[in-house]
């Protein structure tokens, strides 16, 4: 009896994906470039944001935040890792903060819901992506080793503006639209696939879901842990942004080169993709929890939380695609599930609601 069953379309196309990567990764591996990538489950969604509105609760709109159990309406100028005790990423040495707008889907009638995060593909054999609840994928990346200097305790910083209602840098700042189940379609680096990627919201139904890639700037001013408006003290290469993988030259004024910071984030908008719940005159149905209908807000906080010398080592390993560069120390996912924070803001953030929660911002 022959037990031999044909690969689907769509496995066939996701295995070609991955075999795409690999050679690039392959490539870039050994030309020694640090490319570490893991997940986070989310530890949180409600509306606080310790950054730009230290002490108030409930804040103006709702982040979805991952990481260490620090986080709460304030998280004190310090070295992190000193106060929480556990964390919802993959590292068990990485007990930063990370958080981002939710994304919502405002139906035909009016009523708003939440879109869920869903975890992310399988790549460079880092099982802990693809069992996250919700949540993030971050990526740390140095161009090689002894290259950039890793961020210090009580370092923070926000890259985007959720006031923003037109293009600014779609390398830093982009929505994939995956083309069918599987993560179709994902193929390039983030933000320079000329057809699937949107420095906006896309206008049509994606098949498979919508990711969200943020960049942050890639040079620091060597002095100031953060800044009033969490952004001068770091700075874009002399050329400008970044492209993904990689760091640019750093102008005078920013001289210390720090590691490519990206989070990205799988929103599960298929059972969204229904063109009748969708407005009237066929515009796309999506919202940040901002009240931003272009997706140019989108944005995304940072609080630098990692243990000792962690980070560093694994920015100064010598060629690395994985979630335990530099040797770190990696956690079950059983116990990353187990790190959870009390929550501060009681109210419905995931049913069909007729507002989204809080005040929304002007758009």
């Amino acid at each position: 009896m022959n037990d031999f069953q044909p690969l689907s379309l769509s496995n066939i196309t996701m295995l070609w994906s991955a075999l795409i990567l690999a050679a690039v990764a392959e490539a870039q591996f050994s030309q020694g470039l640090n490319h570490l990538r893991f997940g986070c489950s989310q530890i949180t969604i409600e509306r606080l944001d310790p950054l730009v509105n230290p002490g108030q609760a409930p804040t103006p709109h709702t982040h979805q935040v991952v990481g260490g159990n620090a986080f709460n309406a304030s998280i004190p100028v310090t070295d992190v890792s000193s106060i929480a005790s556990c964390t919802t990423c993959g590292p068990a040495d990485d007990l930063s903060n990370y958080w981002t707008a939710n994304l919502y889907f405002r139906a035909r009638n009016g009523t708003f819901k939440r879109v869920p995060q869903v975890p992310n593909r399988f790549l460079f054999n880092d099982r802990f992506t693809t069992q996250t609840s919700g949540g993030v994928t971050v990526y740390y990346i140095a161009p090689s080793k002894n290259q950039v200097t890793a961020f210090k305790p009580g370092f923070r910083m926000l890259v985007g503006d959720p006031m923003r209602r037109t293009k600014n840098y779609k390398s830093q700042s982009c929505f994939r639209c995956y083309s069918g189940p599987n993560f179709g379609g994902d193929d390039l680096a983030p933000c320079s696939d000329t057809k699937l990627d949107f420095e906006g919201f896309p206008t049509g139904p994606c098949l498979g879901g919508i990711r969200s890639n943020i960049l942050y700037p890639t040079c620091w001013d060597g002095k100031n842990l953060d800044t009033p408006n969490h952004k001068d003290h770091v700075a874009y290469p002399t050329q400008g942004p970044s492209n993904f993988l990689s760091t640019g030259t750093c102008p005078s004024s920013h001289p210390v080169k720090i590691p490519q910071l990206m989070l990205e984030i799988v929103w599960d908008t298929t059972k969204f993709n229904n063109k009748a719940d969708w407005p009237a005159d066929g515009s796309q149905p999506f919202y940040l929890s901002t009240g931003d209908n272009t997706g140019y807000g989108q944005h995304g906080d940072y609080v630098f939380g990692w243990k000792g010398d962690a980070l560093q080592k694994a920015m100064d390993a010598n060629g690395c695609f994985s979630a335990t560069c530099g040797g770190l120390r990696s956690q079950d996912i059983s116990v990353a599930n187990k790190c959870t924070i009390k929550k501060t803001v009681q109210e419905d953030v995931d049913g069909w609601l007729t507002q989204l929660p809080g005040i929304p911002m002007k758009h």
